[in-house]
């Protein structure tokens, strides 16, 4: 039963894996379209905001699937030094997606201002 286990959990984690690497290729494609879509145009500097909250976008959803993997892969007969890396991991992503978040607020805040 435990070796079942171990076989489901690898899976999964490796399938979070994969999934958060096509997560931050598709962003990264997105944001270069956006990027190139901006050059030769007036307001260069909106396009090149909007390229970014878009990339953040992605990326924000890539922290959440790598946060995903790393607490699968734990689940595993966790020791003591997985269990607090795991958790140092989590505060680092947990910030990062915050200030994430936060700016990819403050520049949407920025379009309605700008657009009233």
């Amino acid at each position: 039963m435990e070796e079942t286990f171990v076989a489901i959990a690898g899976t999964v984690e490796l399938l979070l894996e994969f999934s958060l690497v096509v997560i931050v290729a598709i962003g990264a494609l997105v944001a270069m379209g956006r990027l190139a879509m901006s050059f030769g145009k007036e307001d260069r500097l909106a396009r090149r905001r909007t390229a970014w909250t878009s990339f953040a976008s992605w990326l924000l959803l890539a922290l959440e699937f790598a946060l995903a993997a790393d607490l699968v892969g734990t689940a595993i007969s966790p020791t003591w030094d997985e269990v607090g890396q795991l958790g140092v991991i989590a505060v680092i992503r947990t910030f990062l997606g915050f200030f994430l978040e936060r700016d990819i607020e403050s520049i949407a805040e920025m379009k309605i201002e700008g657009a009233e």
